[in-house]
């Protein structure tokens, strides 16, 4: 080892000793959370490895790509964002009396874009492990663990694996109930998350993910139903929110779920049917003619979300034309979650047509 790289080697050190340091330190002097303690050891050493260009994860989006998210997502986007930055602003004061473990100014070691990192990395890469509780850590169960190299293990809906710490064996195992084929790639399943779920905790969709769903949400459903008495709205609304049937309404590749169609059933009643609607939530056809409401209704939010997704995917292709790398990276993820649903919206219009085609010749 020539004296050069010595000198590097020793520098590395005393720079981990000093991250070893500060979450000791800290952890001395303030009990925290399990995930705060990562927190803040990976935003040190986010500064120490010069891992700030991170940007796959939806925090670092930009609002030209966020705005051309669906809705729903769009909105848990921007909570995200702003989940992180109110923590970074909450602790600053927290950081700054942590000089004096640092040679450089703090400002430049716990900076928004390093501590964004370390909470997407402690939020997408920690795994469940229990551990001892620590007197310098808060009640809260210590239960996370960041695992050196897991994250290399690409996700993969169609696999099944069973991941847990042994005891006996001292590591953390992953074993996959399929098996794994020699030169083959080995995959990890998060779970069955459909691809929003996916892109906003973890960065990234999954090309032709089975548990892919497209979400109606209530301004969607205000804007596709034809109830013009706006009382009779409210209260209907109303009904739904606390029968808890405004939430988790989705279109996937079997069709309409079972809670969005009997949401629009319920919907559909008239003044009159109100004493049915137990009926409705075991399945019943209260009449041929709400039933046919209800497949129209259906087939509103449909065309509906396709002409929202033609319109992000217009503007998608005119923005990569002027776009950078990294604008066109995000871009890109965009794209691909919005032609998957877009397929999913295509297929629910042809399941449902010959249901409205069936109800018009019962009524005939």
């Amino acid at each position: 080892m020539t004296r050069k790289q010595h000198g590097r080697r020793a520098r590395k050190k005393r720079q981990w000793e000093c991250r070893e340091t500060t979450v000791q330190s800290v952890c001395g002097s303030k009990k925290m959370a399990a995930t705060e303690r990562l927190q803040l050891q990976a935003s040190s050493t986010c500064t120490l490895l010069r891992h700030r260009t991170w940007t796959d994860d939806l925090t670092a989006y930009q609002d030209e790509v966020i705005n051309l998210l669906p809705g729903s997502l769009s909105g848990k986007a921007l909570e995200q964002r702003a989940i992180v930055q109110e923590l970074h602003s909450s602790s600053l004061d927290f950081f700054s009396s942590l000089q004096p473990l640092f040679s450089q100014p703090v400002e430049s070691v716990f900076t928004y874009d390093a501590l964004r990192w370390a909470w997407c990395s402690v939020n997408t890469r920690t795994v469940y492990m229990e551990h001892q509780h620590s007197p310098y850590m808060s009640r809260e169960r210590n239960v996370y663990a960041l695992a050196p190299y897991l994250d290399l293990l690409n996700h993969c809906p169609a696999i099944q694996v069973k991941a847990s710490f042994s005891h006996v064996n001292r590591c953390y195992e992953i074993r996959s109930v399929q098996g794994c084929k020699r030169f083959q790639q080995a995959f990890i399943c998060y779970g069955p998350h459909d691809n929003q779920r996916l892109l906003l905790e973890y960065g990234f969709v999954a090309p032709g993910n089975p548990h892919s769903v497209v979400y109606v949400d209530q301004v969607i459903l205000q804007q596709c139903i034809c109830i013009t008495d706006i009382n009779q709205l409210a209260q209907k609304l109303l009904f739904l929110k606390k029968n808890d049937f405004l939430a988790n309404l989705t279109l996937s590749l079997d069709g309409p779920s079972w809670r969005l169609m009997t949401a629009l059933r319920l919907l559909s009643l008239k003044t009159e049917q109100y004493p049915f609607w137990k009926s409705v939530l075991l399945g019943a056809v209260v009449s041929q003619d709400r039933e046919e409401w209800s497949v129209d209704a259906a087939l509103r939010l449909c065309h509906y979300l396709i002409v929202d997704n033609t319109r992000a995917l217009d503007k998608i292709s005119q923005l990569t034309k002027r776009a950078d790398a990294s604008l066109k990276e995000q871009l890109a993820v965009v794209e691909c979650l919005r032609r998957e649903e877009q397929g999913i919206l295509g297929l629910n219009q042809k399941q449902l047509l010959p249901s409205r085609q069936n109800s018009m010749h019962n009524l005939i």
